[in-house]
């Protein structure tokens, strides 16, 4: 008598599903949360609450970039302002009255950096009504900053172009 191996009619089903359970999971993260997570920040802000749901301009957190060349980054009383009623018990929050009490600054992760030779003026850009998004993407979407943009001389030149800006070299270059 002839010993017989059971069929394996089980297995095309399973590879199969665990193929849809696949696509599944990487369907809804794309269609849930369609954007790439930026680098990991010492504290969990989110741009897409702060700036989207709750409609707090660039500027109130990045209040130097009306003014300088620079953005500029929040100090935590900038940010206890709220923070002192809402969530104040989130642990996070209580990380934030920790570098206030210190008087030690948030050290952000940067994300968005431009090569030494290139002088970039935020100033001059809002000052012409140019909106943070035509760089930075679609910051009211993000939890965590991505670089949305390519930021090269290719870029700033399109753009330069498209708005009618001067595109002599000294202009970024000096």
């Amino acid at each position: 008598m002839a010993v017989t191996q059971p069929r394996r009619r089980w297995l095309p089903w399973a590879i199969s599903g665990v193929v849809t359970l696949v696509f599944l999971i990487w369907l809804a993260q794309t269609l849930v949360y369609p954007y790439e997570v930026g680098p990991k920040q010492p504290l969990p802000f989110s741009h897409r609450i702060h700036a989207g749901v709750r409609q707090i301009s660039c500027l109130f957190c990045h209040d130097s970039a009306d003014r300088s060349p620079v953005a500029g980054m929040p100090e935590a009383k900038k940010c206890l302002l709220c923070h002192h009623i809402i969530l104040h018990q989130f642990p996070p929050i209580q990380d934030l009255h920790e570098y206030d009490e210190r008087g030690e600054p948030i050290p952000w992760v940067r994300v968005y950096r431009l090569p030494d030779y290139v002088h970039f003026n935020h100033e001059m850009h809002l000052a012409k009504g140019v909106d943070c998004s035509a760089c930075h993407g679609d910051v009211k979407a993000m939890d965590r900053i991505i670089v949305a943009y390519t930021i090269e001389m290719g870029f700033c030149v399109d753009c330069h172009r498209k708005n009618h800006a001067p595109v002599d070299c000294t202009i970024c270059h000096y």
